[in-house]
């Protein structure tokens, strides 16, 4: 979820939790993945365009870190019972991302090259050439016409395994005023927060960036969770929520759902979208819970967290404070409620199919055909995916954070999801192996 601190719920409880940190984009900056100007929201919203080739600018080619090996489609593990009938208009928003420009900066996530890629939106865009909706066999025909396997292999040259985990997003009760049992909030980005730029001034650490705050002359790191509880210069908060538990995970998915509970907008849900953080590091909270003997590691779910939580009410602050980070919000309207919040590459999240990678190792934009299992489970999931996100523990080749939705099943789901995977990159024919900007 772009806008994300979207965490893999389940890595939540590890030492290693999935924030997802959306890209650092320039605001207002069109061309950028995570662009909100007028002409990102046209471009998205509207029909799919296609430029000519020799209209679609290029930018530096971005070195990828993993390899690729050539594949056949019967090399994919259940591709032929994966039902694509929903697919086609998730494709085509995904073609929408895919023909922005890149802009080059090196502060963003590496993108799938545009160029690349026009021919198979044009292809897309063609009413002769595409596929009928809800027709699962024709969207297979043609992304088998258009497109070609790459099995993902790590620097070592051998094909890629490595963790899934899996996030959501999550509905809470909140209130535009703080009182009675509403008093955790949820803040907006606060005026004193500085964001510096590090390539700007040494070119050598281009895509750095830190946060902090004036203090007289000086920049010092900026307040954690527990020095925003008790500074007198506090952020204005959107909503004030009514458990400090769901705060909490909200924060670790980086976005979600509130539910208005009083005042002039009783009943109504807005959707709250990450916005920025405070620079401070990410620290498991289940890692604490098991550093104080108070659960195992590996009990350490959100379920059980939250159960230790409700027998623990006096150590709560105690519990939330060992994480020092702390992640801003917007307000959002919520236009289809179908649809998930936007994902670093600027689109909408589609419910089991979008993931979060690494984009060193697959860029952003990429269809991916993704083999892992059901949570704690045997049973496989494999299906075509959106590389659509990216998280801050999402590390590694066929490193994935899948999406399941909207709501407490999806949470279900999520928050029991650690399961291995391999991947395949769908790439275009005509373009050779995967490539970056």
């Amino acid at each position: 979820m772009k806008r994300i601190l979207s965490l893999a719920t389940l890595s939540l409880l590890a030492a290693c939790s999935t924030t997802h940190l959306p890209p650092d984009t320039a605001p207002g900056t069109d061309a950028s993945p995570g662009a909100t100007g007028p002409a990102a929201a046209t471009a998205l919203d509207g029909p799919l365009r296609v430029p000519a080739l020799s209209a679609l600018p290029d930018s530096a080619a971005r070195t990828l870190a993993g390899r690729f090996q050539r594949a056949g489609w019967n090399e994919l593990p259940g591709y032929a019972e994966d039902d694509l009938s929903k697919v086609w208009a998730l494709f085509i928003r995904n073609c929408k991302g895919l023909m922005r420009p890149t802009g080059g900066s090196l502060t963003t996530p590496a993108r799938a090259t545009p160029r690349a890629w026009q021919p198979v939106c044009a292809a897309a865009a063609d009413p002769a050439r595409a596929p009928a909706a809800g027709d699962s066999a024709a969207m297979k025909a043609f992304i088998q016409t258009w497109l070609q396997p790459w099995r993902l292999l790590g620097a070592d040259g051998r094909p890629a395994a490595n963790t899934v985990t899996g996030y959501y997003e999550p509905l809470v009760r909140g209130s535009r005023k703080q009182g009675g049992r509403y008093q955790w909030p949820l803040y907006t980005v606060p005026a004193n927060l500085l964001v510096i730029d590090l390539g700007g001034i040494y070119p050598e650490l281009a895509g750095k960036r830190v946060r902090g705050k004036l203090d007289g002359r000086r920049v010092v790191p900026y307040d954690t969770r527990a020095a925003l509880e008790t500074s007198s210069n506090k952020p204005p908060a959107i909503v004030y929520v009514d458990d400090p538990v769901d705060a909490f995970f909200l924060q670790v998915q980086g976005s979600g759902r509130v539910l208005l509970t009083d005042g002039p907008d009783s009943g109504k849900t807005l959707r709250v979208a990450y916005a920025d953080h405070n620079g401070q590091p990410y620290a498991s909270i289940g890692k604490w819970l098991a550093d104080q003997g108070e659960l195992k590691l590996e009990q350490a779910s959100m379920q059980n967290i939250r159960a230790w939580a409700t027998r623990n009410p006096q150590r709560v602050r105690e519990l939330l404070n060992a994480n020092p980070a702390v992640v801003f919000f917007r307000e959002e309207t919520i236009i289809d409620p179908e649809l998930g919040p936007k994902g670093a590459y600027g689109l909408a999240l589609g419910a089991g199919r979008s993931i979060a990678i690494d984009t060193t190792f697959v860029p952003l934009g990429t269809p991916v055909y993704l083999s892992t299992t059901q949570p704690a489970s045997n049973v496989p999931l494999n299906r075509l995916v959106f590389a659509q996100d990216t998280g801050a523990a999402i590390r590694g080749a066929a490193r994935a954070d899948y999406y399941w939705g909207f709501g407490d099943a999806a949470g279900e789901q999520a928050g029991r999801m650690k399961q291995r995977g391999q991947m395949w990159v769908l790439w275009p024919k005509q373009a050779g192996e995967p490539s970056a900007r």
